[in-house]
């Protein structure tokens, strides 16, 4: 996906990690240490530490690692998003974790990455989330959404007789306006605001907007939300027109 420069601000993004590793931590805290618009602001080698240490330092931004002894990420994430809904929750994970990160997104995790992610794009992450916008890498969301799509399909073959399946996101998707839908559909493929605003002839600007509202009445808060719902309502095979 597209990363998004963050707003300008005269305030650093106030950033803590969790992570069972202290050399995974020590890394990020030098990687992330080193930009200026970024302040590492404290640090937990689990989710049961990290409780104490977020409402000490107050961070924009919380770098989430899954498995962790004690508490992990999601239990952890789940906490602190109902604690505190506003907190940027950016999963840090591995390639062999898709239902993991599955599961994280769902609980309103606004985005995630792979630990070997470049430094500069990981910089440009928390940057990223920090103002309100979601960060999926491309490899992985594919992956994520096959797993999703994958099984849903295995749910509706063996409840075939069930016409419940998939009813509350059929309704939900359908609250969509015929534009809106088609934003809903694109995004659920991966595509980018720019790619399309290409694709529909209109300005960025305006695929912002509509994606928003696909937010609001799907109930949803990021683009891998987005395209699981889609999936759930049978709506995964429609092109943009």
């Amino acid at each position: 996906m597209e990363l998004t420069p963050a707003s300008s601000a005269t305030a650093p993004v106030r950033v803590v990690i969790v992570d069972d590793e202290t050399l995974v931590r020590t890394g990020l805290r030098l990687l992330l240490g080193g930009d200026q618009g970024i302040e590492v602001v404290g640090e937990a080698s689990d989710g049961l530490e990290a409780e104490a240490v977020i409402d000490r330092t107050e961070p924009d931004v919380v770098l989430m690692d899954i498995r962790m002894p004690r508490c992990d990420g999601l239990v952890a994430t789940e906490r602190e998003l109902a604690r505190r809904p506003d907190l940027a929750v950016l999963v840090l994970t591995t390639f062999d974790a898709d239902e993991l990160v599955l599961s994280a997104l769902r609980l309103g995790a606004r985005g995630f990455l792979v630990k070997d992610t470049p430094p500069h794009e990981l910089v440009q992450a928390v940057r990223t989330v920090a103002s309100g916008r979601s960060i999926l890498s491309p490899s992985v969301l594919d992956r994520v959404i096959g797993v999703a799509a994958g099984r849903i399909g295995a749910e509706a073959q063996a409840h075939a007789q069930a016409p419940t399946v998939g009813r509350v996101e059929r309704e939900r998707f359908d609250r969509l306006t015929d534009r809106e839908a088609e934003v809903a559909l694109a995004v659920a493929r991966g595509a980018t605001n720019a790619q399309i605003a290409a694709d529909l002839f209109v300005s960025i600007a305006t695929i912002k907007t509509h994606v928003g509202h696909v937010y609001e009445k799907l109930e949803v808060d990021n683009r891998v939300q987005v395209a699981l719902l889609v999936h759930a309502a049978g709506r995964g095979s429609a092109t943009i027109s």
